[in-house]
């Protein structure tokens, strides 16, 4: 697959190591909080890859909304069982996660301690910095004009 501009290159190869170093893993992808894609591995396009954030995205609010509900805390790891796949995501490092799609085939203990890992050696060029108030009219001081 092509990369673009809009991928941090620079994670790129990390999740195409995390796809190759464990057996039956398909696709990875890097997001933000708000559902961009930070970085992919090179098995799924770009827009699948957006795809796949948006909807990563959408399963961590549930989830954080299920821990504030019944007062569980933060969400560590969301894991999605399906006839032929899993989908596995983690909290990657502060405004990130990392999600992971695999085959039912997947040792998932093995999964979640890769991905746990990568996280782990890496979390400082996964972290997404928050973004600040939007200047639409370059007012410079936040005011509108």
């Amino acid at each position: 697959m092509t990369r673009t501009t809009a991928t941090h290159q620079d994670l790129d190869w990390l999740l195409d190591g995390l796809v190759d170093s464990v057996a039956e893993t398909q696709n990875a992808v890097l997001l933000s909080d708000d559902g961009l894609v930070v970085s992919h591995s090179r098995t799924i396009d770009r827009a699948d890859a957006e795809r796949l954030a948006a909807i990563c995205t959408g399963q961590q609010s549930l989830a954080r909304g299920v821990g504030q509900l019944f007062n569980g805390g933060g969400v560590h790891q969301v894991i999605v069982e399906l006839n032929d796949l899993w989908l596995f995501i983690i909290a990657a490092a502060q405004g990130t996660h990392l999600a992971v799609i695999a085959s039912q085939e997947v040792d998932a203990e093995i999964m979640s301690l890769a991905m746990h890992n990568l996280v782990q050696q890496v979390g400082q060029k996964l972290t997404t910095p928050a973004r600040g108030e939007f200047d639409a009219f370059g007012t410079g001081d936040g005011q509108r004009a």
